[in-house]
Parts: structure tokens; sequence; C-alpha cells
């Protein structure tokens, strides 16, 4: 294939391109339509959407979204934007709709990982259209429910659980996986609010949905034994229950994929918080450790924030040799940005 080939995605999404099936077979295609030329989309230009923007999101568990939202949002520019607008049957025009609401989907979602929070809101917003022109309820609910997620993480509990509910009343029709991915949404949202009955009710909707899910997980719209024991402690927590919140957090990263750094150094700080509340300053330290391991791995802004959060709490310990130690290595690996 010829290398000026790459123009048509631009040259940082080269090499993920090269991943996705019967690419050589497309791409073609591809620079066809940003041409200008005449051309009918099919299924094969759906299908390598949709591929492209699972493996972005695959870097994204990986790495973190600071390198990963530029190349999905170069890729929605250059492609999938002039697919849009291209001639396709009513079928394949709808088909690529949902993909693009999932594109955009992950694009606001690794732009709250940046605290990005006005440029979410726009992603979300363009996704949600596009879902519902595609008349893709699961695209439509998964938004939703992603946009409930950077209302909790702003600390607006009372929008959270409105756009939680939302989602959940959006996919009637939704798989017991799916049923189980709102429903552990509703749950951190409600606990978030103080709301206890319908955090614990929903909470065992997940918990009753999980029992009895596909065995087959999907890249959105999804949920897994570890999303479910991260619910499990965040609702714990947010109705009081620190120890409990504690064992299932640890629950969580014991089942957790150890290649979605990004995810594990958020939660293991999170754990590593709530065991320093508790006064556990040596499970604490260890804790954090790992986290300091894993943490060049990553780029994140969120997990930037957690390594700043990690120094301030240890600040007031510097005294105890294990806690100095541990403040000294992340002084070392942490961004000149962050604060001292």
């Amino acid at each position: 294939m010829d290398p000026s080939r790459r123009s048509v995605i631009g040259a940082s999404l080269f090499a993920v391109a090269l991943a996705v099936p019967n690419w050589a077979d497309v791409v073609g295609r591809m620079e066809a339509v940003r041409m200008g030329q005449t051309q009918r989309l099919g299924m094969p230009e759906v299908d390598m959407a949709i591929a492209m923007t699972e493996r972005v999101s695959e870097l994204d568990d990986q790495f973190g979204g600071r390198h990963a939202r530029p190349m999905a949002a170069a890729f929605l520019v250059n492609t999938v934007v002039p697919y849009l607008k291209a001639d396709a049957p009513e079928p394949v025009r709808k088909a690529m709709m949902s993909a693009a609401s999932y594109l955009c989907y992950l694009i606001g979602y690794m732009a709250v990982d940046e605290g990005l929070q006005g440029l979410a809101r726009r992603s979300h917003s363009k996704a949600l259209q596009l879902a519902a022109a595609a008349g893709d309820d699961s695209a439509y609910c998964t938004t939703l429910r992603g946009m409930s997620v950077q209302a909790v993480d702003m600390g607006r509990g009372p929008l959270a659980l409105r756009l939680a509910d939302a989602a959940a009343t959006a996919s009637p029709k939704a798989g017991p996986r799916m049923r189980a991915f709102l429903a552990g949404q509703q749950a951190h949202a409600a606990a978030w609010t103080g709301d206890r009955g319908n955090a614990l009710a929903c909470i065992g909707k997940a918990e009753a949905a999980m029992e009895k899910a596909e065995s087959r997980a999907e890249t959105f719209g999804s949920y897994d034994l570890p999303s479910l024991a991260y619910h499990i402690g965040q609702v714990r927590y947010g109705l009081g229950d620190i120890r409990g919140s504690i064992e299932a957090m640890e629950q969580s990263d014991k089942l957790r994929d150890p290649t979605h750094h990004r995810s594990r150094v958020r939660y293991l700080s999170m754990l590593a918080e709530r065991q320093l509340e508790i006064g556990h300053l040596d499970a604490a330290c260890d804790t954090w450790g790992r986290v300091v391991d894993i943490y060049p791995l990553v780029q994140s802004g969120q997990c930037d924030q957690s390594v700043a959060t990690m120094r301030a709490r240890l600040r007031p310990h510097l005294k105890t040799p294990v806690a100095r130690a541990l403040y000294e290595r992340a002084r070392l690996l942490a961004p000149a940005s962050l604060p001292a």
C-alpha cells in the first residue's frame, strides 16, 4: 500500500488503522470520499469506523486520553464526517450515524479525562443527536450515562441521577449486561445524593442483571464484574460505609484487566484515599505505591490529579519513613505542571 495514503487519517492513526480488518480494501474508498469523488458507501466503511473507534478506546484504556483523543478527533473530522455526507443506502446511512455517535461519545469521555468539560458536553450533545437520527437506543442511553458520570465527577449529584434515570428509560429493550451498566450508574448517582433506598435498590438490580448477562462484553454500553465491584464500592462510600467501600474497591482491582492502566491509577488512588481516611497509613502507602508504579504508563488529566491528591494527603505524614519515601518517588515522576 502506498505510504502516502497515510494522509487519509493522519500519520498518528496509521499504525492503529493497519490492525483494522480489511483495511487495505477500504483505504482507497476512504480517500475517494475525502477527495469529493463520487463514492457510494457500504457496510465495509461502517465496520471500519466501528473497528477504528474500538481500537482508539483500547488505547484510552491502556494509556489515557491525552494522546488518544486527538487521534479520535482527527478520524472524526477527516474520515467519518465525509462519510456522513456521502451517498449511501438508508440502512448504511443510519449505521454510519450510529458509528459516529459512539465515536463522539468516546471523544467526550476522553475530554472528561482531560478536564475539558465544555468539549465533553459538546461531544456528548452531538453523540445524542446522531444516535437519535440513527434510531440507536443503545448509543443514546450510553451517552446519557456518560453524561451522568461526568456530572458525578463534578459533584452534581441531582443532575447525575436525572441523567442516569433518563439513560435507563431510554433503552427499554436492553439486555442484562446493558441493564447492569445503566443500573450501576443509577446506584452511584443515587448514593451521591444521599438516597439510600434508591441506591441500594439500583445496585441490587445491577447485581441481578449481571448474573444473567451474556458471556461476551461489548466495547461500549458494556459492563463487567470489576465495574460492578467498583459501583458497589462507590455506593457504600456514598452511604457512609468506608470499610465496605474499601473491600469492594480491593475486589474490583483484583478482577480488573491489568492492562487498563488509566482506570487502575484512578481507582487504586480512591482506594488509598479511603484507607488513609480510616487511619491505615501503611495500607494506603502500599496501594499508592502501586499507583506510582503504573502512573508513568498513562497520559491522563484525571490520573495527574490523582497523583497530586496523593502528594497532598501524604504531606502531613512526611515524618513517617514509608510516607516520605513514597512522596519522594511521586515527586520525581509527576509533571512539573502539577502542584508541588
